[in-house]
């Protein structure tokens, strides 16, 4: 019961792609190597985001000082 042999993961392997097919496993792998990307992207851009932060300060300050919206009764005269 000790680690897997060569024979073993191939067979997993040739079950994998006979259930997904390689089209949509060459999708995953296309997705999975963008997520890593953007995520070693963003880690070099780390000192930037302080940058952004007084945007989104003045987009919640815009949006409270809009107006408020008038509420309309629900509960309407019952008729007799």
């Amino acid at each position: 019961m000790g680690s897997f042999s060569i024979w073993h993961w191939l067979i997993v392997l040739v079950i994998v792609i006979l259930v997904f097919g390689t089209k949509k496993l060459k999708n995953i792998g296309g997705d999975l190597g963008g997520a890593v990307k953007g995520f070693k992207d963003g880690m070099k851009d780390g000192g930037s985001a302080p940058e952004s932060k007084p945007e989104a300060a003045s987009q919640v300050a815009n949006a409270t000082a809009a107006p408020e919206k008038t509420t309309i009764d629900v509960e309407a005269k019952q008729k007799s």
